[in-house]
């Protein structure tokens, strides 16, 4: 973690804050709520996913909430179009700030899901994901898919932009492609993120948090870089540090 005198300006860390999101990837609710706890002060968001939702359930969200953190729902849902219209309506009454789908659902789907928010009050962001980020490309043609990750990703997200989309969620290797499709109002939501002397564990299409800054992330997902580290806030700290760091390049250029 940076020295004292060489720390970025609050305001560089506090737009980091609000741009990194913490997976709260643990086995129940006690456990994400005392993470939570400790990283009070130092962190906005929280990303909610399968493991954690499925133990807790929607309960698990109401105390994140009313300590004013930003909740990312990331459940992934790929169903028929009606089934996934209805379940985006069920998150958005939950009052988080944004969900998942797979765009390979289809365009009706992504459509279901896109009108199914239609008229909302406060309505979260909705985000098409497109390659997991644990997918390289042997697994890619395991599926029967003969392109590569990244011409998959082209691929989805061209679809999603056909059906409304304005949200994604992809590797780092593909943010420079889908801001040049989204442009500036797109949101890029990027997991993978490895600080530099972390392990990369089952992730396969990584990057360090400054490099996925430059190519125009939105927000940044860091799981267990921060979660599994004995120390979470120092781990978070530095994280927002090299963010601020690299938005203080940026002006400076």
């Amino acid at each position: 973690m940076p020295t004292p005198e060489l720390l970025p300006p609050a305001g560089l860390v506090d737009q980091a804050r609000k741009r990194l999101i913490v997976a709260l990837d643990v086995p129940d609710a006690a456990s994400a709520l005392a993470l939570a706890d400790r990283l009070e002060g130092t962190c906005q968001w929280f990303k909610v996913g399968l493991e954690l939702f499925t133990a807790a359930g929607p309960g698990v969200l109401e105390p994140l909430l009313k300590r004013g953190h930003s909740i990312f729902l990331d459940l992934k849902f790929n169903d028929i179009p009606n089934t996934v219209a209805g379940a985006v309506r069920s998150v958005a009454a939950l009052g988080v700030h944004m969900l998942t789908v797979h765009a390979s659902g289809g365009p009706a789907m992504l459509a279901a899901a896109r009108n199914a928010l239609e008229g909302l009050p406060n309505r979260p962001q909705l985000l098409a994901v497109t390659v997991l980020t644990s997918m390289d490309s042997t697994q890619i043609s395991a599926v029967g898919l003969d392109r590569a990750p990244a011409a998959q990703v082209d691929l989805l997200a061209r679809m999603g932009i056909g059906e409304g989309i304005r949200g994604f969620v992809c590797s780092p290797q593909e943010v420079r492609t889908l801001r040049a499709l989204t442009g500036p109002e797109g949101v890029l939501v990027i997991p993978g993120i490895r600080p530099l002397g972390t392990a990369v564990g089952d992730q396969k299409r990584v990057a360090t948090p400054a490099e996925a800054l430059r190519q125009g992330a939105s927000h940044l997902v860091v799981g267990r870089p921060i979660t599994h580290n004995p120390d979470p806030v120092r781990a978070a700290t530095a994280i927002l540090a090299e963010m601020a760091e690299s938005f203080r390049e940026r002006t400076e250029l």
